[in-house]
């Protein structure tokens, strides 16, 4: 069905834009919240990372804080890569999912890797983060 009177709907400007779309995935609410609970301010560093790797996973027993979470701590390990090592950005793949492309053209799926750390702790983030900015 067509409805005109509606429009269009208005897209966020900064999507359409690298720096915007870092932006937009920059956001990780639910995993900013519950790192501040747990005395950790993420300021999207790599020693953030290490940090949150030593928070007491209290977020285990619940399973839609748990999907959300995963999905936070991978957009946020792509944000610490995109934002410390050089050549590195963020791109989305045609299946519509964020990943980080280094310089030398080699995908990270951040966003799975998001999920098995709030699922298991393995790997660490910082751990998966040290093996990026060596490559």
């Amino acid at each position: 069905m067509n409805f005109p009177f509606l429009g269009k709907r208005r897209e966020d400007p900064r999507a359409h834009d690298a720096e915007g779309i870092g932006e937009l995935l920059a956001d990780c609410d639910l995993l900013r919240s519950q790192a501040l609970r747990e005395g950790v301010g993420l300021d999207d560093s790599a020693l953030s990372l290490e940090q949150l790797d030593q928070v007491l996973p209290r977020w285990r027993s619940d399973e839609e804080i748990l999907t959300w979470l995963g999905n936070d701590a991978g957009l946020y390990l792509g944000t610490v890569i995109v934002r410390t090592v050089p050549g590195a950005a963020w791109a989305i793949r045609s299946d519509g999912q964020p990943v980080v492309r280094l310089a030398s053209g080699r995908e990270f799926d951040v966003v799975a890797n998001g999920h098995a750390w709030a699922e298991d702790g393995v790997p660490e983030l910082s751990q998966l983060y040290g093996e990026v900015a060596e490559a």
